[in-house]
């Protein structure tokens, strides 16, 4: 498996994994700094959550990371700048037998 090059990984971000909700709101995994490469762009995208309402929303930044990382939808995601947002999205890009590189794209509010 050709993983996305740990180099181009640049920035740092903290990600608490969304687990569900709870009595008080939603609760989330402990905080886990992982290396990314963060673009902070807006970008009109459909969210995993209004894809069957045909909504679209913004997202202010983007995020790759290595393909072993875990992010659901709704995770919270310290960026490097403090800035704390949420994933909106999260795909996984694979490609079995070719040689590109894999990795977790997540789109954040």
């Amino acid at each position: 498996m050709t993983r996305v090059p740990r180099w181009l990984l640049r920035h740092r971000v903290v990600i608490e994994a969304y687990e569900g909700d709870g009595a008080y709101g939603p609760t989330y995994g402990p905080p886990v700094e992982v290396p990314a490469l963060v673009d902070e762009k807006h970008r009109v995208i459909r969210s995993q959550a209004e894809a069957r309402s045909g909504r679209t929303i913004t997202s202010t930044a983007q995020l790759i990371a290595a393909p072993d990382v875990v992010c659901p939808a709704e995770s919270r995601i310290t960026l490097p700048d403090g800035r704390i947002t949420r994933a909106l999205t999260v795909a996984h890009h694979t490609a079995p037998g070719l040689p590109v590189p894999q990795s977790v794209e997540v789109m954040c509010e």
